[in-house]
């Protein structure tokens, strides 16, 4: 079988993984975990500098010895070439005539770095120039993949586009970044035509993924690209063989536009530099966890490549060698898909871990008497000892495994070893029950797009949840003050203040954007994130709220929605919810998308038709659903401005396609203010606030 050619791999041995392996002396001491340096004296209104303790002295930005010499994304790919070669990298799975799955197929490391070759050989010579733009629009493929590393092979600036983008974000984008050429899926050809008339730039577009039978159709009038496949550009490169040239480390590798949730989309310019440096500043905070659990083996990619998240995910399972498994694309056959690759290393957002949290939750309490008490029995259990610091759940955590958790292990193909949170907040409930239940290391991130994805994570082993961990190695932290909201460094016991961050993973700039650059990067060096952080004890930050997002009521009381979102969707009732207020009401609405599942199985029960829509319009299932909130906000302590005074129901859920979520599903809050703002008008109405 030759590199190049695709197989079936043996299904993969994998390794047992005690938490209690990890040698923790490698990780900073839980009681402080960051070294706090002197506040800078030219920097009133700030509060201390933190680094991660475990490299106080200079930051990171460089994969350690005898990689060192890695400076770009093209020679991180070589590197992993040669010492990987014939291990699995980039995995598709099979799907037959009638549409029937089948096993996943891979091609090696050594197989992926010919396609390159020959992609960017391809490329150069049907006319894209050295350092030129070129658009990545499609779902997460191994096509994706092979034409992202042909790009860095030649310099050329990587720009991917969001496969749910609706028409005009793409031409936007097309038109700002100045695209070349476009590399596409067949499934988004179409609209990707309906843009080129008005992208005169765009000359060359490939495609890729196409159903059987097609042929590449021709350009509409008005545009002058020329419509070839992924296999005419490869057989081209064969042809026209041509060298790499390679680019520098300050090079831009990427322009990530970012999903935003307000106006239009920014351009967040990644170079090399920044994303070795986040690599390897990664593999400073993980490497003993994810060499002891040999955790990368095999990674679920279904979480938008276009997001800076995923595609530092890809980049650090390059470096280390594993496997990256692509979703069919549809997040209806998500777990089916998992089920079949049985991944070894998951990351993903709150969204998704809170669907899991509420399904097992509901069949926990579907359950018999006996089957409860014993879920709750080996749960209570094993989270007290992790609780105490035991990473293992006790010495009956083993027996407890088999007898209650591995079933569910199963759902997400029962070899997890590390699980990983980012892109918003999870909640401390959930976080303790992934770890308990899947019986694996969970860590929580924060970053943004503009620190090149990570700028914090928790520490393996840490038995305090609700924070985001210390800074990695390759940046440090501090807090500025935002006294319009009452956030100060000073504040008691612990400081408060807007998350400031600066080192190597700092993007470069905005493209074409000076003024928004100067605004969010200044004069020192520090990005200004636009998040409220506090530093908990052992030197822990957790991530209050959104700046941007806090809004005043008429009273003068500041109310941060996305904690108050938290905490209502923990009502079995709720599926999301988007709370609002403004500065001439003195309380806060919502508009609230029920879940189905526990709330139509209620509606059977007390004689009401289950049907989500009619539902939506009965003033019982109203005050059931808005009594369940409340007594959510109670629990939590909330004040009573906090609390909604009314909300409103609606059976459609907020989402990327409506274009009321991001595809990271954080919500867009303009957006879904405008859309339900006849709602909001007559609740104000109803309840006068």
């Amino acid at each position: 079988m030759g590199d190049t050619e695709p197989h079936v791999a043996p299904t993969p041995r994998h390794t047992k993984f005690n938490p209690a392996q990890l040698d923790l002396s490698l990780y900073p001491p839980l009681d402080q975990q960051c070294i706090v340096l002197t506040q800078e004296s030219d920097s009133p209104g700030t509060g201390a500098v933190r680094r991660n303790a475990r490299h106080p002295d200079t930051l990171v930005d460089s994969l350690p010895d005898p990689d060192g010499h890695v400076k770009t994304a093209y020679e991180l790919l070589e590197l992993s070439i040669a010492k990987y070669g014939q291990r699995d990298y980039l995995g598709t799975r099979s799907v037959d005539a009638q549409g029937t799955p089948g096993a996943y197929t891979w091609q090696t490391y050594a197989g992926v770095g010919q396609a390159r070759l020959e992609i960017g050989a391809g490329l150069r010579h049907l006319g894209v120039t050295r350092g030129a733009a070129v658009g990545l629009y499609s779902a997460n493929c191994a096509e994706w993949v092979l034409v992202d590393a042909a790009l860095h092979a030649h310099a050329c600036v990587g720009v991917p586009l969001y496969d749910t983008l609706g028409a005009d974000v793409v031409a936007y984008i097309l038109g700002h970044a100045e695209l070349a050429a476009v590399a596409c899926s067949a499934a988004v050809l179409p609209a990707l035509l309906e843009t080129l008339p008005a992208s005169p730039t765009v000359r060359l577009v490939v495609v890729y993924a196409q159903p059987p039978g097609f042929s590449p159709p021709a350009p509409p009038p008005g545009s002058h690209a020329r419509v070839v496949s992924l296999e005419e550009v490869r057989g081209a490169g064969r042809a026209h063989p041509r060298p790499p040239e390679p680019p520098a480390p300050a090079d831009t590798a990427l322009i990530s536009y970012t999903s935003g949730t307000t106006g239009r989309p920014k351009g967040v310019v990644i170079t090399h530099a920044n994303m070795i440096s986040q690599v390897a500043a990664s593999v400073c905070a993980a490497l003993p966890l994810l060499v002891a659990s040999q955790a990368m083996e095999r990674h679920v990619s279904y979480l938008p490549l276009a997001h800076i998240y995923e595609r530092m995910t890809y980049a650090m399972c390059t470096y280390l060698g594993g496997g990256l498994g692509f979703f069919r694309g549809d997040v209806l056959t998500l777990l089916d898909d998992i089920q079949a690759l049985r991944p070894t290393y998951f990351p993903s957002v709150p969204r998704l871990w809170n669907r899991i949290y509420d399904r097992i939750m509901a069949q926990v309490a579907a359950s018999s008497a006996v089957k409860r008490a014993i879920f709750w029995a080996a749960y209570g259990y094993k989270r007290r000892r992790m609780a105490e610091g035991d990473m293992t759940g006790g010495r009956w955590a083993p027996f407890l495994n088999r007898l209650v958790f591995n079933k569910i292990k199963a759902v997400v193909g029962g070899e997890v070893k590390v699980m990983i949170s980012g892109a918003a907040a999870l909640s401390q409930d959930v976080f303790e029950f992934l770890r308990v239940v899947f019986d694996c290391v969970v860590v929580e991130g924060y970053g943004t797009t503009e620190t090149t994805a990570a700028a914090t994570v928790t520490t393996p082993g840490d038995p305090v949840v609700g924070h985001v961990g210390p800074p990695l190695p390759s940046c440090e932290i501090r807090l500025a003050d935002v006294p319009e909201l009452g956030y100060t460094s000073a504040d008691l016991p612990d400081p408060r203040g807007e998350i400031c961050v600066r080192g190597n993973i700092v993007f470069k700039e905005y493209y074409k954007d000076p003024e928004t650059t100067r605004e969010t990067i200044d004069a020192q060096g520090w990005l200004h994130t636009g998040d409220i952080g506090t530093w908990l004890p052992g030197e822990r930050l957790k991530v209050i709220d959104r700046k941007k997002n806090i809004f005043k009521l008429s009273q003068g009381e500041y109310v941060a929605p996305e904690k108050i979102e938290g905490l209502y969707t923990h009502s079995p009732y709720v599926a999301q919810v988007f709370v609002h207020g403004d500065a001439l009401r003195s309380r806060i609405v919502g508009v609230v998308v029920p879940d189905q599942e526990a709330l139509l199985p209620w509606a059977e029960s007390n004689g009401l038709e289950p049907d989500l829509g009619q539902l939506c319009k009965e003033e019982r299932v109203k005050a059931l659903i808005l009594q369940s909130m409340l007594e959510e906000g109670r629990a939590a302590k909330l004040n009573g401005f906090e609390q909604v005074v009314d909300i409103t129901l609606t059976p459609n859920p907020f989402s990327v396609e409506a274009g009321t979520m991001t595809p990271t599903f954080k919500p867009k809050r303009p957006q879904l203010r405008a859309a339900f703002s006849g709602a909001i008008a007559d609740m104000y109405a109803r309840a006068p606030a």
